[in-house]
């Protein structure tokens, strides 16, 4: 019998990649999405298999679905997005913790929180262990989103602990590749696109800041490996690649691959925004076998490829 499987956001970047690989290994999948950053041309080859069914739906309104399991992966993730409509975000984050999780408990399914590194907001804490506990802005602009993800994480742990919910909470770094919107706001596909359309490449700060990368396909892959593992693990654990590069010689990379003549220019580096992102993924080592095994140049030369089909350059 399929294994009958939602995602939230399942048409955003990281969700299209992984309604795709859940229908390669036989399950039925219902994505939902109110394509607010998702969109519909990332699940178009998707609409001809039998067992994917789209719904337009927003998870801060409850969902009244039978399904085995949920990945929830609905949020804005980038900052000019998820600062676009900030109460929206949290109510996002937070208010649909809960009715994914009331979800979850009335059918009793196994349900996975897509959270995010940034919960660690600014580290002192490098690279950062799924045991430090952040140094995060509550009443910052990037607070949304990040306050949002811890109040969500607290959520998943008190139904674990009050309800003997069966949950998963991943942790992801920056994830890149095909599928990326062409305004996603975040540093990859800004700089690509900026590169292929012959624009100054902007670096906030002076570049010196690092951050780590890790392409789609190894981030799908860590999170299948979550829902599988035993019930006994919860999270959360750290996926992302451990690989780390400073901005600057990432703008320097995009520019080399592209062949492009933009110009680096300096801005003021964003309020609140870490000066330092590494993950420590010895725990999804140990426990789940997972370790990204796409080098960045590697993950650029394809990612460089979906955008210049979708800018036809």
């Amino acid at each position: 019998m399929r294994k009958r499987i939602l995602v939230t956001g399942g048409s955003g970047f990281i969700g299209s990649h992984l309604c795709a690989r859940l229908l390669e290994e036989g399950c039925e999948v219902l994505c939902a999405d109110n394509f607010f950053t998702g969109r519909k041309e990332n699940v178009v080859p998707l609409l001809h298999n039998p067992y994917f069914e789209l719904l337009r739906h927003d998870i801060t309104f409850p969902l009244y679905v039978e399904v085995d399991e949920i990945y929830n992966l609905a949020c804005p993730a980038s900052p000019i997005h998820y600062q676009f409509d900030p109460v929206q975000t949290t109510k996002t984050s937070v208010h649909g913790a809960i009715n994914m999780l009331g979800l979850a408990k009335r059918i009793k399914a196994k349900i996975l929180q897509a959270s995010t590194s940034e919960v660690y907001g600014d580290p002192v804490e490098h690279p950062q262990r799924e045991s430090y506990w952040g140094n995060v802005n509550p009443i910052g602009p990037r607070a949304c989103y990040d306050e949002g993800k811890r109040c969500a994480e607290t959520l998943f742990f008190d139904y674990h602990r009050q309800h003997r919910l069966r949950i998963k909470v991943a942790r992801i770094f920056n994830t890149y590749g095909p599928n990326m919107a062409l305004n996603d706001g975040r540093v990859v596909s800004n700089f690509i696109v900026q590169a292929l359309q012959g624009k100054p490449i902007t670096v906030y700060g002076d570049g010196s800041q690092t951050r780590s990368f890790c392409y789609v396909d190894d981030l799908v892959d860590g999170l299948v490996r979550l829902m599988g593992s035993g019930d006994e693990f919860t999270g959360p654990v750290n996926l992302g690649n451990p690989g780390e590069f400073t901005i600057l010689e990432l703008a320097r990379k995009v520019i080399s691959m592209t062949g492009s003549r933009s110009e680096v220019v300096f801005e003021p580096l964003p309020h609140d925004d870490p000066m330092q992102r590494k993950p420590d993924i010895g725990l999804a080592e140990g426990v789940l076998g997972w370790r990204p095994s796409v080098p960045l140049e590697r993950g650029l030369v394809k990612t460089v490829d979906y955008f210049r089909r979708m800018l036809a350059v």
